[in-house]
């Protein structure tokens, strides 16, 4: 069951983990190595934050990097207070997270490992940006992942499919990125996720193009096929959170068929069963052009090139990326730690 999952590079993800008006950063004298244990900024942070709120172990050595630790500490706080917003909670109690200096700069790949607590890891180049922060969607990914419980291998594409499709509607909710990428680069990537040529479905058929881009276009089509179904009333987001609320996440191992009866009855229409019939062990396809069309994505030559509002699932489309006042039941506090 303690195994390691890890992210292909060109499937795209952004952390976020909030904090507590940044109590986590210390002063820049404070060296690295002084102090193994807690800070007292720490212990005032812990003290300060609700019993309740879920902690996020942040380890690195400040040194290591050109960025600042505050800019580090700050891209961790807002990729966790991005998904905790999009999910309604935050999907655990505690996480540690270890950034891990490389050589170059941007943000290379992450990791989710099924530790106690479970931990996730991400390698940075020392020389990386704050415009590489700004744009990156690694740490986002891996935080979506802790959101769904641990499935068989031969379900993989669902936990990398989710954290693709979530990952950019979680960051444009955010403000992170704007609509416009985000629908272009789905119609870069969708198309990557159809079947090919001894296609098998996708419980069969365990491809980069299947497992991360068939994944997500698993969840797309059943994100516009529920919000079609309800009138607009739930999406897959509602599905996703009613999993987590009845203790569905990274840290415990569900069969796929109660992930999608427990989200199916959250939203009163069986639309995640029926596509897993449709697509589990046939190669079930897509037409994405009819699809695009109807949604009001504009592209041509196989490119994005606009919206047309008047398109019969444009209000479907907005819809999926439309910002919900409701705050996060239990905003995550980052507790930075120094080195490993």
């Amino acid at each position: 069951m303690k195994h390691r999952r890890t992210l292909c590079p060109f499937a795209f993800a952004f952390l976020v983990i909030g904090g507590m008006g940044g109590a986590a950063c210390l002063s820049g004298n404070q060296q690295p190595n002084a102090s193994p244990g807690p800070t007292h900024a720490e212990h005032v942070a812990e003290k300060v934050a609700s019993p309740s709120a879920p902690r996020l172990d942040l380890h690195f050595d400040p040194d290591a990097f050109t960025l600042s630790k505050k800019s580090l500490v700050s891209w961790v706080q807002q990729s966790a207070d991005a998904v905790a917003a999009f999910y309604g909670r935050f999907p655990v109690d505690r996480v540690r997270i270890d950034l891990r200096p490389v050589q170059g700069a941007g943000i290379r790949v992450g990791f989710v490992f099924d530790d106690e607590p479970l931990r996730i890891r991400i390698d940075i180049g020392r020389e990386t940006q704050q415009s590489q922060l700004n744009d990156d969607w690694v740490l986002v990914h891996e935080l979506v992942h802790l959101a769904l419980p641990d499935l068989d291998e031969r379900h993989h594409w669902l936990e990398e499919g989710l954290a693709t499709y979530v990952e950019r509607i979680v960051r444009v909710r955010a403000g992170l990125v704007d609509e416009q990428e985000m629908w272009s680069h789905f119609v870069w990537g969708m198309a990557k996720g159809r079947p090919r040529g001894g296609d098998r479905g996708l419980d069969a058929t365990p491809t980069w193009g299947r497992t991360y881009w068939g994944g997500a276009l698993f969840c797309m089509v059943a994100d516009v096929r529920i919000r079609r179904q309800t009138q607009g009333q739930f999406g897959l987001e509602d599905a996703m959170r009613s999993i987590l609320l009845v203790g569905g996440n990274r840290e415990v191992v569900w069969p796929i068929e109660r992930i999608l009866r427990v989200g199916d009855d959250a939203v009163g229409v069986h639309v995640l069963t029926d596509i897993y019939a449709e697509m589990a062990l046939s190669p079930r396809d897509v037409d994405l052009d009819a699809f695009w069309q109807r949604m009001g994505v504009y592209v041509s030559n196989g490119e994005f090139a606009g919206f047309d509002d008047s398109a019969p699932w444009a209000d479907v489309r907005k819809s999926i990326t439309q910002r919900s006042d409701q705050l996060a039941s239990n905003r995550p506090v980052v507790l930075w730690r120094s080195g490993g």
